[in-house]
């Protein structure tokens, strides 16, 4: 059987829980499979890990050249010498699924597959008679609120309405040509035509068929994993005062790590953060918020100034992976007050690692870290900012999350996650 996956979000150089999730599962395909053949299709050439999925280190310790065979496929080196990759380039920055992605699958010489899987975004309009769509949220349909509506088209602003327009008059008024439609629109569509729809948790299950409703058959719960040979116990501390130095961190500090963005309650973390220190003077640590900026970021430095914490919120930006068990370890807790989940990948690192957590009460994550969590309201400052210094200062209620968060982690692998989906596409 030849299989597709469409690896063009898992070839992303900054990679958040989608693109992970993505990345990680190919790699395991290529460890796990020797029955099946596989094309993976990107934007643009692969590299790193996915050139040489052999490779069991770090993405950047990942090297190789890109090569192509005589029938343009790059190669890639593999365990089992059963995947190759297509490159679909395409002259625009938008709707590369919808087009230069369906017309491969029309044709052969592009390596047209028995089963199309897409780990990360929508399934193409043309697609093969089967295949499977791993939805990781739908919060844009439950809080859209959370989401900004981007504009898809081009540049101008002119051509851009000409493009909603259309878009609108061609739906007879139900989307327009903006990223928050298109999720909803992408969505719904795969529901009707995928063979199976693929969801990390119980919650995202129960989301998509309270919205949107039908399906339920076609969908199935896969746990993400965790790299349980990078984030563990074992993380060297003598190497963790070099790495927060390249980042220019010091402790003691908070962590976070995620988009900085309004569905993630960053401005909310920051206030409750600013709140706590103003009232706990004593408190000397600093809060390190790592990911890249989104929207919403903005109103977490607007927080800073109104705390008068800014010196005291760090944001070093994008982190690599090879440097992000040492960051873990180097917090004395791992904060996630996100308002809307579809899982939270970072929850299990921080687990497997060993520090404590506080997270917010906002499903799944009960689901996803168990009794390994000290838990508050997300939609309450003030509870957030109490639950930041208990973390702090209650030596009991660490050791115990610790040692819950090191058991519950043991539950989550990205093979048992490989294993589990692989078996949903061989069944169709």
């Amino acid at each position: 059987m030849l299989i597709g996956i469409d690896a063009s979000r898992a070839n992303r150089a900054h990679r958040h829980g989608p693109e992970w999730y993505s990345y990680y599962i190919i790699k395991h395909f290529a460890r796990l499979d020797k029955k099946n053949q596989y094309i993976l299709y990107s934007d643009i050439p692969l590299t790193g890990g996915l050139l040489d999925l052999t490779c069991l280190e770090m993405e950047r310790e990942c090297v190789g050249e890109i090569k192509y065979d005589k029938e343009g496929f790059q190669i890639l080196k593999s365990p089992h010498n059963n995947f190759r990759a297509r490159v679909l380039s395409w002259p625009f920055k938008f709707l590369w699924t919808q087009g230069r992605l369906s017309v491969a699958m029309l044709k052969r010489k592009f390596g047209k597959p028995d089963i199309l899987f897409i780990p990360a975004h929508t399934l193409p309009f043309i697609h093969p008679r089967k295949s499977a769509v791993t939805v990781h949220d739908v919060g844009f349909g439950r809080e859209s609120d959370f989401y900004e509506a981007e504009k898809i088209g081009f540049e101008s602003k002119s051509i851009q309405g000409i493009t909603d327009l259309l878009v609108r008059i061609f739906t007879l008024g139900r989307y327009g040509a903006n990223s928050r439609d298109y999720q909803t629109w992408s969505i719904k569509f795969a529901l009707k035509r995928a063979n199976a729809i693929i969801c990390p948790s119980e919650f995202t299950k129960n989301e998509i068929l309270s919205l949107y409703g039908g399906g339920k058959d076609k969908i199935k719960v896969v746990a993400n994993g965790l790299n349980r040979d990078f984030y563990n116990t074992e993380v060297r501390e003598d190497k963790v005062a070099m790495i927060l130095e390249k980042y220019g961190v010091e402790k003691p500090y908070l962590f976070y790590l995620g988009r900085l963005e309004r569905k993630k309650n960053i401005p909310s973390l920051v206030e409750a953060f600013g709140i706590m220190k103003n009232k706990y003077p004593e408190i000397r640590h600093k809060l390190v918020l790592a990911g890249n900026a989104s929207y919403g970021y903005d109103e977490a430095n607007f927080m800073a100034s109104e705390y008068d914490v800014g010196r005291e919120v760090i944001m070093p930006g994008w982190i690599e992976e090879s440097d992000l068990p040492y960051f873990y370890k180097g917090a004395d807790a791992f904060v996630f007050p996100s308002r809307y989940e579809g899982f939270g990948i970072p929850l299990l690192q921080a687990m497997g690692t060993g520090i404590p957590i506080a997270t917010s009460n906002r499903s799944p994550i009960p689901e996803i870290v168990g009794d390994a969590g000290y838990f508050f309201d997300a939609s309450d400052v003030y509870a957030m900012s109490e639950a930041l210094r208990e973390i702090i200062i209650n030596q009991d209620l660490r050791k115990r999350i610790v040692e819950a968060g090191i058991r519950q982690a043991k539950n989550y692998s990205w093979e048992k996650c490989a294993r589990e989906t692989l078996a949903i596409l061989e069944e169709l």
